[in-house]
């Protein structure tokens, strides 16, 4: 099977709720490689964290209720995260927009 590139560089962001979300999904063909994931709080206040890695059966926390006191901000990653074909990564947080995410991520082909 033919992918486009070879290697992409994604920029993903997203204001994080009480309700899980997907935050990324590796494509088909690619596999992921989170060079940054950064959590900051826009809040005040003390917000909390719950990060993983879902594999399509299980998830794998990488940070579970991590506090992030306000006005700071936290890596998620301390050093690359790779994220096979199909499988994704997830986050919530304690309370609804106070904790913003960037990623940055390299999609190399499998080939």
């Amino acid at each position: 099977m033919a992918v486009g590139a070879l290697n992409v560089f994604k920029t993903v962001t997203s204001e994080l709720t009480t309700t899980e979300q997907v935050i990324y999904t590796t494509p088909l063909g690619y596999t992921g490689i989170v060079l940054l994931a950064q959590i900051t709080n826009v809040s005040d206040t003390k917000a909390n964290l719950t990060f993983t890695l879902y594999d399509g059966s299980s998830n794998t926390e990488i940070l579970k209720d991590f506090d992030i006191p306000g006005k700071d901000a936290i890596s998620g990653t301390t050093g690359k995260l790779v994220i096979e074909t199909g499988k994704l990564v997830k986050a919530y947080a304690s309370a609804n927009n106070q904790l913003k995410m960037i990623m940055s991520i390299l999609e190399s082909a499998n080939e």
